[in-house]
């Protein structure tokens, strides 16, 4: 497929922008362009043909199967996308006084009340643009919580070995040292490893429950019970809420932070780049920290102010103000009970799945998961040679977008699988078929799977290659 650069031909042109409709403004000779920028000259007929093709080269939840695991690759509904479409909401303008914008303001308010409830928290800003970003801005909530206390003592964040690859870098650069904490034979925290770590150095603990093997870790309350105790705080990451909404709270688990990922379990699309929306909720006591502003009441409408000890601004405005439309049109389309049976088909599609999978594939944790589990191919590579990416790569051919691989690391040739809530037991009955063929070809046809993707409009690229070679630009 061509480039839309290569499709370019000189003289080439489309009128399809409207009339402007305000006065042109002269910007000053040391800021203009000297020369024009190199532009595609296509007609409109061949730059919708381009877009289209694009279109069919990318795969999407709504292409097929997409068993992303810790990603949440769910359908979302297109009541959400139509009402975060409403010109109340995007004919709006950052800068207008708070008074033309208290429907909006409500919006904010409203969702932050329904979130705080699901997480078990007591205030929340919605300033942060995703996941890592929330993480980034807890850890820096916590730091302002000990260096307030005059405790700077508290240099170190917890971290065990099965946690997103981001819980890590959010810590360090906050100036944290981080500290590894090993996962025990069953996959969860390893207790007596968490004790010989904790102490007077111990700022906070970052996990997420249910963790990255998709287990529910039965001695929650425990571990943050010790960390409390050593004086240090604990952080929730929300990658994984999706499992419990509406059936257990973060906050009751002993979490006094949290990030939620609005983009996963809360009915924006995942994926492509944005928008995300990574909101930080907290218990009372750090409220104060929160980014600023926050919304108040006055006498007789809603405002913005700043926290006393506020970390300051981690975003401009409001973050991604339609992604939490969106959410609240999820949350109120829902409800209460409808949030609660969303997490539970989750867990019941993840198990159902597994049971399909799990006569052929070995588990790396027998048992019931949560909304995800891990398979681990280590055997199959010893007597066949096939990998994990064979297999990720043969699904392709299925029509199946690959799980997760190699990923949590502490699992060999790991495939990691989230089916999510929203797919079909006839989906995933298709879906097994495939991961059962691509087994039996393993044993009887391995070249054929080092060989896949052969159906593909790109065959398998040389992975090491693209790293080290990115060519993110046209050059003319």
């Amino acid at each position: 497929m061509q480039l839309i650069f290569e499709k370019s031909r000189e003289g080439i042109s489309q009128s399809i922008l409207p009339v402007c409709d305000v006065a042109k403004y002269q910007f000053a000779p040391q800021l203009q362009r000297q020369t024009a920028p190199r532009l595609p000259q296509v007609s409109e007929n061949e730059l919708s043909r381009h877009y289209s093709q694009l279109a069919r080269r990318s795969f999407g939840v709504n292409s097929g199967f997409y068993p992303l695991g810790s990603c949440t690759m769910k359908y979302n509904p297109k009541i959400d996308e139509e009402m975060a479409a409403l010109s109340g909401f995007t004919a709006i303008h950052p800068l207008q006084p708070p008074r033309t914008v208290q429907g909006c303001m409500q919006v904010l308010e409203l969702t932050g009340k329904l979130l705080c409830e699901i997480c078990g928290m007591d205030d929340m800003t919605f300033q942060p643009s995703a996941g890592a970003h929330g993480e980034f801005t807890g850890m820096m909530m916590i730091k302002a919580y000990h260096r307030l206390r005059g405790d700077l003592g508290r240099t170190k964040i917890i971290v065990p070995d099965s946690a997103h690859g981001t819980n890590p870098a959010s810590a360090a650069m906050n100036g944290f040292s981080i500290v590894n904490v090993p996962s025990a034979a069953d996959g969860c925290v390893d207790i007596e490893a968490l004790k010989s770590v904790l102490g007077d150095d111990v700022a906070g603990l970052m996990l997420t429950n249910p963790n990255t093997m998709g287990l529910f870790d039965k001695n929650i309350l425990q571990i943050t019970r010790l960390v409390h105790d050593a004086g240090g705080l604990n952080y929730y990451d929300g990658a994984n809420l999706n499992a419990i909404m509406g059936v257990v709270r973060p906050g009751d688990m002993g979490f006094d932070l949290i990030h939620l990922n609005l983009h996963k379990t809360f009915a924006t699309p995942h994926g492509g780049g944005g928008p995300g929306s990574g909101p930080v909720g907290c218990k009372k006591f750090l409220a104060d920290f929160l980014p600023a502003p926050v919304l108040y009441h006055t006498c007789c409408a809603l405002d913005f102010a700043a926290p006393p000890q506020s970390i300051g601004k981690v975003r401009a405005f409001w973050g991604n103000f339609l992604v939490i439309v969106k959410a609240l049109t999820y949350l109120l389309t829902l409800g209460g009970e409808g949030v609660k049976q969303a997490a539970q088909n989750a867990v019941l599609n993840a198990n159902y799945f597994k049971s399909l999978l799990e006569d052929d594939y070995d588990l790396a944790v027998p048992g019931i998961c949560m909304h995800e589990f891990v398979l681990s191919l280590e055997r199959l590579k010893k007597e066949t040679g096939v990998t994990a990416l064979d297999i990720a790569k043969g699904l392709l051919d299925c029509g199946v977008h690959p799980p997760t691989i190699y990923f949590p690391l502490i699992v060999h040739e790991a495939l990691m699988i989230e089916p999510t809530e929203t797919e079909s037991p006839e989906t995933m009955d298709e879906a097994a078929v495939c991961f059962k063929k691509l087994y039996k070809l393993a044993y009887k046809d391995p070249a054929s799977l080092h060989n896949s993707p052969q159906t593909t409009p790109i065959r398998r690229p040389d992975e090491v290659a693209a790293a080290r070679n990115l060519r993110l630009r046209y050059r003319f």
